[in-house]
C-alpha cells in the first residue's frame, strides 16, 4: 500500500437511536446509527408479519398449511 494516501483506522465509538453504543473501528472516530442489534425486530425476537391483504392466509389455504 502506498503511504500517505488512506484515511487513518481509528477506534470508533458506535451510537444507536436506541441507546446502545459499542465501540469497533473505522476511519470515523464517532457513527451514529437508527437501529442497531439490540433494538433490530430480527434479532429481539419480536418479528411480527404484518399482512394488510391477506397473502399469509391466502398461501396457508393454497397449501393447506395452519
Amino acid at each position: 500500500m502506498k503511504k500517505g494516501i488512506h484515511p487513518e483506522y481509528v477506534e470508533s465509538n458506535v451510537t444507536c437511536a436506541c441507546g446502545n453504543s459499542f465501540t469497533t473501528m473505522s476511519n470515523k472516530p464517532e457513527i451514529r446509527i437508527d437501529i442497531c442489534n439490540a433494538c433490530h425486530p430480527f434479532f429481539t425476537g419480536s418479528e411480527k408479519i404484518v399482512d394488510a391483504t391477506g397473502r399469509v392466509e391466502k398461501f396457508k389455504k393454497k397449501y393447506n398449511l395452519k
